[in-house]
């Protein structure tokens, strides 16, 4: 009668302190998880680190594109913050009383406990910097904060984080559990280890960055864009027939003349309309009642910016894929596939390195190179996220509460094609940029799952694999 199912057995005086009784709670694989954990000498999270949480007050209105940055439970996608695209709020805000609280330092961890809970993020900069309430910051007293923050990242860590997340509808872990969270012990010299590692990885993150900055650098003196300043004059005179007979629009902001001499200055070198160089194929929206825990990664604009992808949070049920198989096995992006943003983040350009087994929402439009010898792909991939598209997107798609970029629009982008032996030196910072990135994701790999070996096997088999991805 009861086979198949899953049982276990707990007595009353071994409840946690809050006398949780829900099934889920005392699993099997949360029971294997605690035993492993209790071979080891361990603190509880609180004994080891300073516990609060981010700002609590209205801030919205301060948000500004430039400024002090101002992360949320979105941001929570990379290792290092750092790495991520927030919002932004002015000096005066940061530095007002009631903000104190929510200043970041560097080592600080970053716990998302509100909405998509566990994700975690280390603070390796002592720039100004401040967060919101759904975002814990755990300030190391008596720990290292690449060690924990590798942890937290690990199976061990992310098994306590979900196991005390509360709530139905909208799902919280409370600091309050905070000192339930299990900390195993270990040697300062594994702790250094890991420390190393994670320190090579920004390292080798910062590097990346910079080879990609010098690409950017090279399109725009190319261009002689360089030093390229906008016109700041909020009027442009223009006739009913250069306007809305021309364009069809007739707001104001469209016809600044930032946009006009931009676009002009592309225009006056060699150039091409995007839709003459790529192949521009929608995906489908199919609708929430499709997702499920296990299926299809669904990769919606959030899930990835410029420098990659990031797992995505929704996925497509397993039955709705083998309904649709066909039109999912055509709408798979492939090798050099551009992704391009339309909706939201609006203009957001990725190259995939290699075929991806997932497919994209319909606010993400997958581009195609029509032809190699006139444009590269990575090359192609910088100029969009360049500010050159950037103010094409801007005036194309502002005004709105939620930005939408139409695909007539985005067939029409003013496109510079510059001399090819540039476009390969450009692509080859690029490709720089991203093998550097890799080496990074990978000696953070090794750090996470070298903390997991040491808590199954030992810490001296924790040491022998960090020793063998050196």
């Amino acid at each position: 009668m009861l086979e198949g199912l899953e049982i276990s057995e707990i007595l009353k005086i071994n409840l946690e302190r809050t006398l949780r009784i829900d099934s889920e709670f005392y699993s099997k694989e949360n029971l294997q998880i605690i035993k492993k954990l209790l071979k080891h000498p361990y603190n509880d999270l609180t004994s080891l680190v300073k516990v609060s949480d981010g700002n609590h007050m209205s801030i919205s209105e301060n948000f500004i594109d430039v400024g002090v940055p101002y992360y949320r439970g979105q941001d929570i996608h990379h290792y290092f913050i750092e790495d991520s695209n927030p919002v932004c709020i002015d000096e005066n805000s940061f530095l007002q009383p009631v903000m104190k609280r929510s200043h970041l330092m560097e080592g600080d961890v970053l716990l998302s406990i509100v909405g998509t809970i566990g994700g975690v993020s280390l603070v390796s900069s002592n720039k100004n910097a401040t967060c919101s309430c759904k975002l814990a910051i755990l300030r190391p007293q008596k720990v290292d904060g690449c060690f924990l923050s590798a942890f937290l990242k690990s199976k061990f860590g992310q098994n306590q984080i979900q196991k005390f997340t509360r709530g139905a509808v909208q799902k919280g872990l409370i600091l309050e559990d905070m000192n339930q969270i299990m900390i195993p012990e270990f040697s300062k010299k594994f702790q250094s280890k890991i420390k190393v590692g994670v320190e090579k990885a920004k390292e080798n993150s910062n590097i990346s960055k910079q080879a990609y900055q010098q690409a950017e650098t090279l399109l725009l003196e190319t261009l002689n864009l360089k030093d390229f300043t906008p016109s700041p004059d909020a009027v442009n005179i223009k006739s009913y027939k250069d306007s809305f007979i021309a364009t069809g629009r007739l707001d104001a902001e469209f016809y600044q003349k930032k946009y006009e001499e931009v676009i002009a200055h592309i225009k006056a070198q060699k150039h091409e309309r995007l839709s003459k160089l790529v192949d521009i194929k929608k995906s489908i929206e199919p609708g929430s009642d499709v997702y499920a825990d296990e299926g299809l990664p669904f990769l919606r604009v959030s899930d990835y910016n410029k420098f990659g992808l990031s797992e995505p949070d929704k996925k497509l049920s397993f039955s709705f894929c083998k309904e649709n198989e066909a039109l999912i096995n055509k709408l798979k992006p492939k090798k050099e596939s551009i992704l391009f943003s339309k909706d939201g983040s609006v203009g957001t350009a990725y190259m995939l390195r290699k075929d991806e087994n997932l497919i994209t929402s319909g606010a993400v439009l997958n581009l195609t190179i029509k032809d190699r010898k006139q444009i590269i792909p990575e090359y192609l991939t910088l100029a969009l996220n360049s500010k050159l598209v950037k103010m094409q997107a801007e005036r194309d798609a502002g005004g709105s509460i939620i930005l939408h970029w139409r695909v007539g629009e985005i067939e029409n982008v003013v496109v510079p094609i510059i001399d090819y032996a540039i476009q390969e030196k450009i692509a080859a910072l690029v490709e720089e940029s991203f093998s550097l990135k890799k080496q990074s994701e990978r000696l953070l790999e090794v750090a996470k799952r070298a903390v997991e070996v040491a808590i199954e096997e030992g810490e001296e088999e924790g040491m022998r694999y960090i020793e063998k991805f050196k």
